[in-house]
């Protein structure tokens, strides 16, 4: 049976396309859902506790492990543990960015640069991050250096290898009008090159400051009696389940703070693009 011709056959214009249910909402749903998955998790965490019975010293409820987060933060002393990770883990992202992007620039730009130091990034890409940070402690001792530099070092190479993506993915063609234009190189990086490379760069911050939080953490735990990483140890050595967990929480709220921070900056400088949330 020959097929029914559409409204388009006779009007000469396109047929309107289906709006998905998505369109418009994606911008609240995560607001309905992330609170109700949340709410399932802990009502499957409660009950598990309840029907199995299994000891608080492996697996406190959530009841426990919410009164011990509420008289974390009511105390000043974990507000300076969280301060001390906070401030390590924001000068390495700091020094981490500024000098990756501006490393990237020079090596997607310069290509003897880029031969020449590829093999040496790869070479520290491919070792254990963490391993290195007892070797940080011995040369820069237990104080805020070491977790400075392993929360910078962490941050640095995913900042890096999309800041060099991101000058690469410049089209050619867009280089060669500007160039036709007598733009001058500091013109074309600043009206060509950074913005066609910001959607990359940012994202390489999202990872970078994730990494860094990372590594400041895992830098306390190694050495020092400051931050949040050394409050968990200190919670660990007492046996206190539910304080570990509510330093855990307290951890993963920062770890928010600063990815969404970055988030709100890709709307503010890329609003334009599809990671920019336009």
């Amino acid at each position: 049976m020959a097929e029914a011709p559409s409204d388009a056959a006779f009007t000469g214009r396109p047929a309107p396309q289906r709006r998905s249910w998505l369109a418009g909402r994606e911008a609240t749903i995560p607001w309905i859902t992330t609170p109700l998955l949340l709410a399932v998790l802990v009502a499957i965490w409660h009950s598990y506790v309840r029907v199995s019975g299994i000891s608080p010293f492996i697996l406190p409820g959530p009841g426990a492990v919410l009164s011990d987060w509420i008289d974390l933060i009511q105390s000043r002393r974990a507000w300076f543990h969280a301060g001390m990770t906070v401030y390590a883990t924001l000068v390495g992202f700091f020094w981490a960015a500024l000098i990756g992007v501006v490393l990237g620039v020079l090596i997607a730009r310069i290509r003897w640069l880029e031969l020449t130091l590829n093999p040496f990034i790869v070479a520290t890409q491919v070792i254990p991050k963490v391993a290195l940070v007892p070797l940080f402690v011995v040369w820069f001792g237990f104080g805020i250096t070491s977790k400075v530099i392993v929360a910078g070092v962490l941050a640095f190479f995913p900042i890096l290898t999309n800041t060099v993506l991101g000058v690469k993915s410049i089209d050619e063609g867009h280089r060669d009008v500007m160039t036709a234009l007598n733009a001058s190189r500091w013109q074309i990086f600043r009206r060509l090159e950074l913005p066609s490379a910001l959607p990359y760069i940012l994202t390489g911050f999202e990872v970078g400051i994730v990494l860094a939080i990372i590594g400041a953490v895992v830098g306390e735990y190694l050495g020092g009696n400051q931050g949040l990483g050394h409050l968990l140890i200190q919670s660990m050595n007492g046996f206190e389940t539910s304080q570990m967990f509510a330093v855990l929480i307290q951890m993963s709220l920062i770890g928010f703070a600063f990815y969404f921070s970055i988030g709100l900056l890709k709307r503010l400088l890329i609003p334009w693009h599809a990671t920019g949330g336009a």
